[in-house]
């Protein structure tokens, strides 16, 4: 039988993503993230609405979602208590987080250019997404307390993909068979598993998502 309980976080898991933005004297910054999911080629993602990544993505509009494979673990752990923000805000300073200024170099990992965003790519990224910002919602809002979090509507431009994860023969399709993402779950980090059975909605062809605008631009 079910029961009722409180956790206090309802973190089911979702996958892990470097959120790469510039700061104000235009370095790079990089933060891991999971609260995320799309529809389409639109993003939402979820920040806490005083954090440096946050203020960002409000002033510079543009940032690169980039998703680390399950292998790249170590790497995004390193970044999990660092801070762009200097002085480092009260609440995070409780929680063991301290700053760091060149995030790319402690994790270990590559910076690349975007090519139509000044947001850095990770390099070691199998999946790398530039996006510019749509809209901004506050979330989470109640009339007795301030905003703590904003969720941010953002728009993929760009899509840059390792080869080694598309199926064989269909350059735009990723294989899920061959993407294995980094996940979080409950604060944890976990792996995808194997295929379970066949998917009844995995019989519409992938095609029949794309949004309009592409499939003109393709000439479909």
């Amino acid at each position: 039988m079910h029961i009722s309980v409180e956790p206090s976080i309802l973190y089911f898991g979702t996958p892990v993503i470097l959120l790469s933005t510039c700061n104000e004297d235009g370095t790079a910054n990089l933060a891991p993230m999971s609260s995320a999911w799309w529809l389409g080629w639109n993003c939402m993602l979820g920040l806490g609405a005083k954090g440096h990544t946050a203020q960002n993505l409000l002033r510079e509009k543009e940032c690169v979602l980039n998703l680390p494979s399950a292998s790249l673990v170590e790497h995004v752990n390193r970044l999990a208590r660092l801070t762009g923000s200097d002085p480092i805000p009260p609440h995070k300073v409780a929680m063991g987080y301290r700053h760091e200024k060149n995030k790319f170099a402690v994790a270990g990992l590559t910076a690349v250019p975007g090519e139509l965003v000044a947001p850095s790519r990770v390099v070691e990224c199998p999946v790398q997404l530039e996006a510019v910002l749509e809209a901004v919602h506050p979330f989470g809002t109640r009339p007795d307390k301030p905003t703590t979090a904003l969720a941010f509507e953002v728009r993929i431009i760009r899509a840059h993909i390792d080869p080694s994860i598309l199926m064989e023969g269909r350059e735009n399709h990723v294989s899920p068979d061959k993407w294995r993402p980094l996940l979080m779950s409950f604060c944890q980090f976990y792996g995808l598993g194997e295929r379970l059975t066949h998917s009844t909605l995995a019989e519409i062809p992938e095609d029949a998502y794309r949004p309009v605008a592409h499939m003109q631009r393709e000439g479909a």
